[in-house]
């Protein structure tokens, strides 16, 4: 794929993985392999330790036990070679809003100790790559959401990363929006990069992932592909809406779906039963119910919704979000960040500071 080579190893292996901040443990032993070349998505509750781990794969924290590799460097002892394999797409965009979606690019390809010509070569080539050539001269304020998030996107392949973080690419983007990012992430997927998605929505592990891991509390608490999540909860299942609620019982009775789980709601005149044969269900309820001569509002088949499979496989929420950036105790402090030589500078692009980043920063943004 792409001319990447394919290889047996993991892209990420996380083994044990441990993190705290003060009292609350972010992540509590958490394991997890991805393949190489594939979409791996985390799904899970806000506050269920995504954002954490991205942040301890992408050396942007270091884990307080367990072992961590990425593209098979460890992520404390060779920080660096980390850095150079991998890309990061975080929940905020790090555009410069003055900038020009052109500019942007140069910078961080500057960032990335790429040279001025090198930068200007890479930032024409993701443009065109992601359908921004005719905008790449106009400020970033004036982009789309869309727009502004296949811009940061392409900022995080600058250096062509063999592994790409993306770490809910897609909050806040209207259908148009995250049917374009969506497809981005396809393309490059298709090339061999290697993708770790954490995501809160369903649809787009089920649009996006080859396997799922279902984190909560710090733990993989289930993994498989969608459906075989989805299936967990119950399977499908068939709604049937009555015009008169009197002959709930009726209706019942007559059927033809298991009994184990069904569910009445009188008041929305509603019942609801599991099935396995989606088409057989459908047309055996039509049928029942023309031969009675009972009246059906409408009847729908429906897989589980994001809510089910969250109260279902994680249960109830008890504490807060974990630390993202939001304010109070359980937010991850400098102390808890990479400090020396190491230490990626503020953007989430992890590109390498050796003294030379400012200066970099400097001749990116006027070039």
């Amino acid at each position: 794929m792409g001319g990447r080579a394919v290889t047996d190893d993991p892209a990420i292996t996380v083994e044990g993985v441990r993190k705290r901040y003060g009292g609350k443990a972010a992540l509590d032993g958490l394991d997890l392999r991805v393949a190489p070349g594939t979409v791996h998505a985390l799904l899970g509750p806000n506050g269920a330790g995504k954002t954490t781990l991205v942040r301890i794969l992408a050396t942007l924290l270091r884990p307080d036990a367990g072992r961590v590799e990425v593209a098979g460097h460890d992520v404390v002892g060779a920080a660096r070679a980390v850095r150079r394999a991998i890309g990061l797409l975080g929940q905020h965009a790090a555009l410069d809003e003055e900038l020009g979606g052109r500019q942007n690019l140069e910078m961080f390809g500057r960032l990335h100790h790429l040279g001025a010509r090198h930068a200007r070569v890479r930032a024409d080539e993701l443009l065109a790559r992601f359908g921004l050539t005719d905008t790449g001269r106009k400020p970033v304020r004036a982009y789309s959401g869309g727009m502004r998030r296949r811009l940061d996107l392409a900022a995080a392949l600058v250096t062509e990363p063999r592994v790409l973080f993306l770490d809910e690419p897609t909050t806040g983007l209207d259908p148009r929006g995250r049917a374009e990012v969506w497809a981005s992430v396809r393309s490059l997927v298709g090339g061999g990069t290697t993708v770790l998605l954490t995501t809160q929505y369903l649809e787009e592990a089920d649009q996006l992932a080859d396997l799922v891991s279902l984190v909560d509390r710090g733990r993989v608490v289930a993994e498989g592909t969608p459906d075989a999540l989805k299936s967990r909860t119950g399977g499908d299942r068939i709604d049937v809406v009555l015009r008169d609620a009197g002959q709930l019982g009726a209706a019942v009775a007559l059927l033809p779906v298991p009994r184990d789980d069904l569910r009445v709601d009188a008041d929305r005149r509603l019942i609801s039963a599991p099935v396995t044969d989606r088409m057989a269900a459908l047309s055996g309820v039509v049928r029942a119910l023309d031969e009675a001569g009972i009246d059906a509002e409408d009847i729908a088949l429906r897989r589980p919704t994001l809510d089910e499979v969250f109260l279902h496989l994680t249960g109830p929420r008890d504490g807060a979000e974990e630390g993202d950036g939001t304010a109070g105790p359980d937010r991850p402090g400098d102390d808890d960040r990479m400090a020396g030589p190491d230490r990626p500078g503020d953007h989430d692009r992890t590109a390498d500071h050796d003294g030379t980043a400012d200066r970099d920063r400097t001749e990116g943004r006027a070039a």
